[in-house]
C-alpha cells in the first residue's frame, strides 16, 4: 500500500528564488555557502543578517537591507524570495477581530484570525492544514474535506501577512499588537507535527518574530500518541479540545475519540513535558444546549481533571449554517462555570469574537468550498431579473 503524502512535495533541484519562510537558519546558510562559494562562517553571518531583516524588520525588498552590500543584496535576491501569500479577502468584525482568507496555491485557501486584546496584546489563530479529517460534529471546518498539510513556510507566512496588515514591524517591544499564537485554526496540528514544530521554532526565534514558546498554544482534538513529542520538540502550551467527559458522548462529538479514548488522552496529558502549576494544560469545552451542559457533567469534568494541572476554557457554541446544535443558555453556562470554579479550577467563559464575520471558534472554512461572493451576486441578479 502506498501512503498518501499530504505535504507539498518538490522534485529535483529547488527552484530559485525559493521562499525564505520555513527555512531554518542552517538551511539558509547552506544555500548561501553553496551558491556564493562562501566559507561556513561568512555564510552563517549572511544568514543571520537576512534572518533579522526578514523576521525582525519584516522587509519585503532586499534593497532595504542597508547593512548588506549592493552586490550581495542582488545575490540574495536571486536565491530567496520574501513574497507573502496573497490575501484574497480580509474582513473586520465590529469587535475588531480580523479574518483573513489566504491563497496558498491554486485551489488551496486557508483562513486565519487575529483577535485583539487576547493574551498580552493580541492572538493570531493560525491554520495547520487545508481542511480537516476529524469531522467533529460541532465544527464547521470539519465539514470541509482535507486537501493537504501546510508546509512550515505556509504556517509562518500567515504570521508575516498579518504582521504586515496590522502593521507590526519591527517585531517586539512593549507596544506590540501580536503577542500570542494559537494553533486553533483549520486542521489538526498533531497530524502535521513536523511542519508545526518547525514553524514554532521560526516564530519563537528571539532574533526574529520573537514570540515566546510560552505564548504559543497548540490545540489537539486528541491525537494522544503525538502529544509527548509536541512537548519535547516545541515546548509549546497544550490545549485539548475535550467537550465531553465520557466516551459515548465524545465518540459522537469528537470522532477521533473512537481511536484514542478519554483514558488514553488523559494519560498523555499527565505525561506532557513541563506541565505543572506554572504551565497548565487548557481543556476546551464547547457548551452545547441539552447535550453536555448539565450540572452532572460539570461535576464529571471536575473529577476527570482532578489529578492534572488544568484550566478549563468554556466556549459558547458558535452557530454556522446547518449546524445540528444550539448554544447553551447563558444562565446554564454560568451555572456550569460556578461548579467548576468552586472546585478550584480557573474556568473563564470565552467571549465570542468575530461571530458577525464567521471568525469565531469552530466557524472557519475556506472560501474555496463556500459559494463565491461573485456567484451569490449572479444568483441575486438572476432572481431580480425574474
Amino acid at each position: 500500500m502506498t501512503a498518501l503524502d499530504l505535504t507539498l512535495a518538490t522534485t529535483g533541484a529547488a527552484a530559485l528564488p525559493r521562499s525564505l519562510f520555513g527555512m531554518s537558519r542552517a538551511e539558509i546558510a547552506g544555500v548561501i555557502a553553496d551558491a556564493l562559494a562562501l566559507d561556513a562562517k561568512k555564510a552563517k553571518m549572511r544568514a543571520s543578517q537576512l534572518w533579522r531583516w526578514a523576521y525582525h524588520y519584516g522587509v519585503t525588498d532586499f534593497e532595504a537591507m542597508t547593512d548588506i552590500g549592493k552586490e550581495m543584496r542582488a545575490d540574495l535576491a536571486r536565491l530567496f524570495s520574501l513574497e507573502r501569500p496573497r490575501v484574497a479577502d480580509r474582513q473586520v468584525s465590529i469587535d475588531g477581530t480580523r479574518k483573513y482568507l489566504i491563497e496558498i496555491g491554486p485551489g488551496a485557501e486557508i483562513e486565519c484570525v487575529f483577535i485583539p486584546d487576547v493574551g498580552r496584546a493580541g492572538a493570531l489563530c493560525v491554520s495547520s492544514q487545508v481542511g480537516c479529517t476529524l469531522n467533529c460534529t460541532f465544527c464547521h471546518t470539519g465539514t470541509q474535506a482535507l486537501v493537504r498539510n501546510l508546509t512550515a513556510g505556509e504556517i509562518v507566512a500567515q504570521v508575516m501577512a498579518v504582521k504586515d496588515d496590522l502593521p507590526e514591524w519591527p517585531s517586539g517591544g512593549d507596544d506590540r499588537r501580536l503577542s500570542n499564537i494559537v494553533f486553533m485554526g483549520m486542521g489538526e496540528p498533531l497530524y502535521n507535527l513536523d511542519n508545526v514544530a518547525r514553524a514554532i521554532e521560526i516564530i519563537s526565534d528571539g532574533d526574529g518574530i520573537g514570540i515566546s514558546r510560552r505564548r504559543i498554544t497548540v490545540s489537539t482534538s486528541g491525537v494522544a500518541p503525538e502529544i509527548h513529542r509536541l512537548g519535547e520538540e516545541t515546548g509549546a502550551m497544550l490545549a485539548i479540545s475535550l467537550h465531553a467527559t465520557n466516551d459515548a458522548l465524545r465518540d459522537e462529538l469528537v470522532p477521533i475519540n473512537r481511536k484514542y479514548n478519554i483514558a488514553e488522552l488523559m494519560a498523555a496529558c499527565a505525561a506532557y513535558p513541563g506541565a505543572g502549576n506554572t504551565k497548565r494544560i487548557t481543556f476546551e469545552y464547547v457548551m452545547l444546549k441539552g447535550v453536555n451542559d448539565s450540572n452532572a457533567e460539570a461535576r464529571a469534568l471536575v473529577r476527570l481533571l482532578k489529578d492534572l494541572p488544568a484550566k478549563i476554557n468554556l466556549i459558547p457554541f458558535n452557530p454556522w449554517p446547518g449546524a445540528p446544535y444550539e448554544c447553551s443558555d447563558w444562565s446554564r453556562i454560568e451555572a456550569f462555570a460556578e461548579i467548576v470554579n468552586k472546585a478550584g479550577y480557573a474556568s473563564p467563559i470565552r467571549t465570542p469574537r468575530g461571530r458577525d464575520i464567521a471568525a469565531a471558534c469552530g466557524q472557519l472554512k475556506s472560501q474555496s468550498v463556500k459559494t463565491r461572493a461573485s456567484e451569490r451576486l449572479k444568483e441575486r441578479l438572476a432572481e431580480a431579473e425574474q
